[in-house]
Parts: C-alpha cells; sequence; structure tokens
C-alpha cells in the first residue's frame, strides 16, 4: 500500500525588501507619502499665512475688505509654494543641492574664513544675477528691470493686501498722510511734493519697470530661433503676457483716475484683479517657480566658493590629470549621482574633454562596430 504523496506546507510569503536608502541615507519615498508631506506642509504655511494677517492687520481692524481676491491668492501661492518646495527638495538631487546648501550658509566656520562670502553670492548671484551678463548684456539688462520691478510691486502689494501698512489722513482729505506699519506709525509726509509722489505711484514704477523687461523677452521670445525652437506657450510665454497684462492694467487704472475723473475704473479694476490672482496662483506650478528656487542655489554657490578657498589640493582627472575641483566638491557630485541611482558615478571624476572623448570611444566600440 503506498502513502500518499506528500504535500508541501505552504510558506509564509517572504517579506518584501526594505527599499534600497539612498546615499544620503534615507531611503526611496514613494510618490504618495511625497504628495501627503507636501499636502501637510502647505495646509501648515497657509494657516500660518492667515494667522499673521489677521495679527498683523489688528484683528482684521486695518484688513480691506475690497481686498479679499488678492489676500485669498496669496493664500493659495503660500500653499502651491509648500506643496512644490516640497515635492522639489524630496528628489535626491535637489534634497543634496538643498542641505548642502543650508549647511553652507549656517556654517560658522565658512563664516569665520569667509566673512563677506555671503552678502557677496546674495548681491552678485541673487540680486544682480552677474551669470546672465555673461550670456547677453541685453537679457542681463531686461531681467533686472524684470526682477527689481516685480520686488517694488511684492514689497508694496503683499503688506497693503494684508492690512499690514495704512494711509491715514489726518485732515480726512490730505495733504497730509501717516503710513502705519502694524498700527505703529512709520513715516509722516505731504502727498503733494515728490516723497508723497513716489509713495502712491510707487506701483506704477513697478509697472514700467515691468514692461520695459517683460516686452524684451517677449519680443525675443518672437525673434530668436534658439528662444522659438524650445519655447512652450504656457510655460514660457503665458508668464510674460500677465505681467504685462498685469501691469498695463494698474497704470489704466492710474490714467482713469486722474484724466478720465474714474471712467472705466471698475471694468478695469475687475481685469487687473483676475490677471493678478490668476498669476498668484500660477506662480508655484509654472516658469515663476524658480523664484522660489533660486535662494537655495546660492547656498550652492556659496558651498562651491568656500570649498574651493581651501588649502587642500584640487582633484585631478584620471585620465589627463587635469584639475577638475575640490574634493568635497566632486564628492557631492558623487554622491548626488548615487542618489538618482546612476551606475556611472565615478565619471564625476573625469574632467568634461576626457568625458566626450570616453564617450567617443565607447560609442566607437560598440555601436559601429557592428555596422563594418
Amino acid at each position: 500500500m503506498t502513502e500518499p504523496p506528500q504535500t508541501a506546507e505552504p510558506t509564509a510569503p517572504e517579506p518584501e525588501a526594505a527599499p534600497a536608502p539612498a546615499a544620503d541615507g534615507r531611503a526611496y519615498q514613494t510618490p504618495a507619502a511625497v504628495r501627503r508631506r507636501a499636502v501637510l506642509a502647505g495646509a501648515a504655511v497657509s494657516v500660518l499665512l492667515i494667522l499673521a494677517i489677521v495679527l498683523g492687520s489688528r484683528l482684521l481692524r486695518d484688513f480691506d475688505s475690497a481686498l479679499l481676491p488678492y489676500a485669498v491668492a496669496t493664500v493659495f501661492l503660500a500653499f502651491g509654494v509648500a506643496y512644490r518646495y516640497t515635492v522639489w527638495i524630496s528628489a535626491p538631487g535637489a534634497r543634496r543641492l538643498f542641505r548642502q546648501g543650508w549647511r553652507s550658509f549656517f556654517s560658522a566656520d565658512n563664516f569665520r574664513k569667509a566673512p563677506t562670502a555671503l552678502p557677496k553670492m546674495i548681491a552678485t548671484y541673487l540680486g544682480f544675477q552677474k551669470f546672465l551678463g555673461a550670456r547677453s548684456h541685453a537679457r542681463w539688462a531686461a531681467h533686472q528691470l524684470l526682477f527689481w520691478g516685480c520686488i517694488l510691486a511684492a514689497l508694496i502689494t503683499f503688506p497693503l493686501t494684508w492690512g499690514w501698512f495704512t494711509f491715514t489722513s489726518s485732515t480726512g482729505d490730505g495733504p497730509g498722510y501717516e503710513m502705519r506699519i502694524w498700527g505703529f506709525k512709520v513715516l509722516g509726509f505731504d502727498s503733494l511734493n515728490i516723497l508723497g509722489w513716489l509713495m502712491f505711484h510707487g506701483l506704477d514704477i513697478a509697472a514700467v519697470l515691468v514692461i520695459a523687461g517683460a516686452s524684451y523677452f517677449l519680443w525675443r521670445r518672437m525673434k530668436d530661433r534658439a528662444a522659438i525652437t524650445g519655447q512652450r506657450f504656457a510655460y514660457d510665454l503665458i508668464p510674460l503676457i500677465a505681467l504685462i497684462v498685469i501691469s498695463v492694467t494698474g497704470l489704466l487704472l492710474t490714467f482713469s483716475s486722474i484724466f478720465l475723473h474714474g471712467g472705466g475704473y471698475e471694468f478695469l479694476a475687475i481685469l487687473h484683479m483676475v490677471s493678478v490672482v490668476f498669476t498668484l496662483i500660477y506662480i508655484p506650478f509654472g516658469k515663476f517657480f524658480h523664484i522660489v528656487q533660486r535662494p537655495a542655489a546660492v547656498g550652492m554657490q556659496l558651498f562651491k566658493y568656500t570649498s574651493r578657498r581651501k588649502d587642500e589640493e584640487l582633484q585631478t582627472c584620471r585620465r589627463c590629470h587635469e584639475p577638475i575641483d575640490t574634493p568635497d566638491y566632486v564628492e557631492n557630485l558623487r554622491g548626488t549621482m548615487k542618489d538618482l541611482k546612476l551606475d556611472f558615478d565615478e565619471w564625476a571624476e573625469y574632467c568634461p574633454r576626457c568625458k566626450r572623448v570616453l564617450r567617443g570611444s565607447a560609442y566607437l566600440t560598440h555601436v559601429k562596430k557592428g555596422f563594418k
């Protein structure tokens, strides 16, 4: 009598291997986890901004209800910036850039050895963007007009929208006015002198700067073949058009109030409001997001600058033995490539010329050989 066949007992499935950690020790993050954290960050920043608006306007006593749509748009802007920034620094390469940048920014050793490095980087890289001058002097000048025009408009618009700034007249109809910040008197001025004119027409000055800069870039994207080839309407043209619409409608509001006795003012005000709200909501998810990214790049530039000031010798190319960069910078680049799961991180130890030679040799050896 034969024994019944033995059946293998069911075994529990082997547990899935944990995600491989990146070079900086952090495990791989799923897209869903990144989105959850980004939503939480956006919600937290939005709540903080709402609290700042309420407290800064003295429990809404100084808040202008006519500016409510602008204030709501800034809350959406805060949410979008925090959301997109969190997603951005969750990527391995951006996270390493972010960590190294802020580490250099807060380094007491860097400040002790190069106390003027940080102000210099902020002024040249963030403020005056000298790197653009190497590409084109015209592009640099137009970008400066656009940059400072937007900065001036933001410094005026945001505090007014949130109720942090107020302008009051002790006589009811001027010409003497007081500027108050959070309810405290900061400055008294006469609206009929040059200071008063500048105070009430700061946004008009910003609009002229923005129109000049944006118009040049719009013209360039219609004429320059290199720009036309790679441009996208929603990504490259919409931001410029939006800035021009905001600036033109803002100037028309001033023109209507001075020369037309308010004719068409309501329509222009609605058109201006719609264009501003659209642009504020668009900023985190379009080309304007580089405004938020740029300060992080300043930290990375500081890291490169301070590492090159060390007494250590530059690392040389493995092939031609020409200097590449400091060992710290090369190692940071290798770590980024490992984080991105690129299996050729050793290429960071070659100079750009040798990389091209090696790629050409590999092509001739492994590809062209099949066609002989």
